[in-house]
C-alpha cells in the first residue's frame, strides 16, 4: 500500500502483539493483513495485496478468512481505517462507516466497524 515509504513508514510501536497472515501462491506472497485485539475489540491494518495481483480475488478470500479467525477470540467488535474511496469494498463484508474519519499521508481515511456479538 505504500511502496514508495520506507519500512519504518509502515511499522507499528506494537507490530509484534499483532497476528500477521498472508495469503500465498505456490511460495509467492500475493496478499497480508494485520489483526489486533485489545480487549474486546480488534482491529484489522496493513491490509494490502500486490499491485499486479489486485482485483483477482485474493485480498478478498484474506479478509473472508481474517473475519471467520477473529471469531474465535473474544472480542465484540472488529474495525479498521478505511480509505473514503474503498469503503464500499468493506461494506460488502459487513463493515458499516462510522462517522469518525482523518487524514494520513495525503490520503482520506473514515473508520468502518462490524459487530461480532
Amino acid at each position: 500500500m505504500w511502496p514508495d515509504r520506507s519500512l519504518e513508514y509502515v511499522k507499528l510501536e506494537h507490530d509484534e502483539k499483532g497476528l500477521h497472515f498472508g495469503l500465498f501462491e505456490q511460495e509467492r506472497l500475493i496478499s497480508i493483513i494485520s489483526l489486533f485485539i485489545d480487549g474486546d475489540s480488534a482491529q484489522f491494518r496493513k491490509f494490502a495485496t500486490l499491485e499486479e495481483e489486485q482485483g483477482k480475488g485474493y485480498g478478498s478470500k484474506l479478509l473472508v478468512f481474517l473475519l471467520e479467525e477473529v471469531e474465535k477470540y473474544p472480542v465484540n467488535n472488529i474495525f479498521c481505517n478505511a480509505r473514503i474511496e474503498r469503503s464500499a469494498y468493506y461494506e460488502k463484508f459487513g463493515l458499516k462507516k462510522t462517522k469518525d474519519m482523518f487524514e494520513r499521508g495525503g490520503r482520506k481515511y473514515v473508520i468502518m466497524e462490524k459487530e461480532l456479538r
